[in-house]
């Protein structure tokens, strides 16, 4: 099928665009963005729609930005189409915000989206992802363990954006602009494999399709398509639903136990999740704070009694009589970030390289970043002990097994620390360290994908992970406290 035919066949099946739609397309100067440009433009020209305007986002994080942004410019120009740019430190602002550069740039990037919507009096904004983008995106969400919201990954129109390539490959796009001799640049930050989606493009997609399936990319971007259609009807399926198991009015939320009980489990999840999400402001939620409010709706438990009560993120979940009751609590904070409790609930978070990860409960934030010289090694103390509410630690890069997470500890947690000559339990090395019994549910540890803990974060490093070849890339793990201490 000719790729104009098939971004067409896209547009009518998800009703992205209509001949009187208003366009404005988002141009990074690479190929997918380009070619995206270019297609609008000749869409436009067979009156398939209204391509009015290009805009681009300048993050500032590349020494050549400023050349992109040139190149942007005069291809607008070629297209006689006008073009809106905008710039930002994203890097400073990720900083100030205390959150992940990668989480800072989608953000942003999606602030002046709509902002180049309103400019141009525009109706919607046209995004240059791929088949290739989706199959990506669904293996990274089901490597971290999404559910089938997670695992829908991109949704080819969410609100005012569209995404008319999203059946389109790569490679289509990329014969379709050498056909017309047309250039576009390059990120060279796309080949660095430290990045996960990265590993994912560069190393597990070629390996899956040379070794299990030549047609991987579009399987997984159809088992996409599949999620989002039970995500749809799960959401649907929920709304119908809720009015009869829950009753909102502040400050709490009741469900009747007994309605919440004989849902569908998945349907019983999603509006349990809806529920907490509302109250956390803003922390994660995650399964298992959905299925300690579950267990408290399956207790027995009397008109008049009161039952198990859990703490769950900004809330409190407690069994009264027929009802499961949500109770929002207001944040204890020191300078705006609360202090860690006294024991504080299970946590886990994915750590991406480069990234950040805060946890404002626990009082801390913890960065990864690579560096290519181990000599970084010798001005850090491997022992980390925490000072000035500050600790580094430097481990051997391609030992690291990614994704890593950050978590707390659990039952029967062991790791090797550098100098030791053999493993140890972590309750014992607590112990040990007199680290106070209140404190140590809050100290974060970082393991890698095969559950082996590379840092006691302020306190100790793993021998498996320390530098041992200087001639090769290191991670650099840093703990910042920013309330209490670990």
């Amino acid at each position: 099928m000719d790729l104009l035919d098939l971004v067409r066949r896209t547009i009518r099946r998800h009703d992205l665009a209509r001949p009187t739609t208003r366009v404005v397309a988002g141009l990074s100067g690479g190929s997918d963005s380009v070619a995206l440009v270019r297609i609008l433009h000749e869409l436009h020209q067979s009156g398939d729609l209204m391509f009015v305007g290009v805009c681009h986002f300048n993050h500032k994080l590349r020494s050549v930005s400023g050349d992109d942004e040139r190149f942007c410019r005069e291809l607008a120009q070629t297209l006689d189409r006008p073009i809106l740019v905008d710039d930002e430190d994203v890097a400073s602002r990720a900083r100030r915000d205390r959150r992940s550069v990668e989480v800072t740039a989608r953000t942003a990037r999606h602030d002046f989206f709509e902002r180049a919507r309103v400019h141009f009096s525009a109706d919607v904004v046209a995004l240059g992802h791929t088949c290739d983008d989706q199959a990506e995106t669904f293996l990274l969400r089901l490597i971290r363990g999404a559910g089938v919201r997670g695992l829908a990954a991109m949704h080819p129109t969410r609100g005012a954006i569209v995404r008319p390539l999203i059946g389109c490959r790569r490679a289509q796009l990329r014969l379709y602009l050498a056909e017309r001799n047309v250039s576009f640049v390059h990120d060279e930050s796309n080949d660095d494999t430290s990045i996960p989606r990265n590993r994912v493009r560069l190393e597990l997609m070629p390996l899956l399709e040379r070794r299990f399936n030549p047609s991987v990319t579009e399987a997984l971007a159809d088992a996409a398509d599949l999620a989002r259609a039970e995500w749809h009807w799960m959401e649907s399926e929920a709304d119908r639903l809720t009015g009869a198991a829950g009753r909102q009015g502040p400050p709490a939320t009741r469900f009747d136990a007994a309605t919440l009980s004989a849902m569908p489990s998945a349907i019983a999840r999603l509006t349990v999740l809806r529920a907490l999400t509302a109250a956390a402001s803003g922390r994660p939620v995650a399964f298992r704070h959905v299925e300690e409010v579950l267990q408290l709706a399956r207790l027995e438990c009397g008109a008049g009694d009161r039952g198990r009560a859990v703490d769950l993120p900004g809330q409190r979940a407690e069994r009264l009589g027929p009802d499961v009751v949500l109770t929002s609590r207001a944040p204890r904070s020191t300078r705006g970030v609360r202090r860690p409790e006294a024991s504080v609930n299970f946590f886990s978070f994915s750590l991406s390289i480069p990234g950040e990860v805060a946890s404002p409960e626990a009082g801390w934030v913890l960065t990864a970043e690579v560096a290519e010289a181990a000599h970084l090694a010798a001005a850090v103390d491997h022992s980390a002990a925490m000072g000035n509410r500050t600790a580094k630690a430097v481990f051997q890069l391609g030992r690291c097994l990614g994704p890593l997470t950050i978590r707390n500890r659990r039952p029967g947690d062991r790791f090797r620390p550098v100098g030791l000559g053999g493993s140890k339990k972590l309750q014992d090395f607590f112990v040990d360290r007199k680290v106070p019994r209140e404190r140590r549910d809050s100290v974060p540890l970082v393991v890698d994908e095969q559950g082996r803990i590379m840092w006691v974060a302020g306190h100790a490093t793993s021998e498996e992970f320390r530098v041992t070849d200087p001639t090769q890339a290191v991670l650099i793990l840093k703990l910042n406290l920013v309330g209490g201490s670990c």
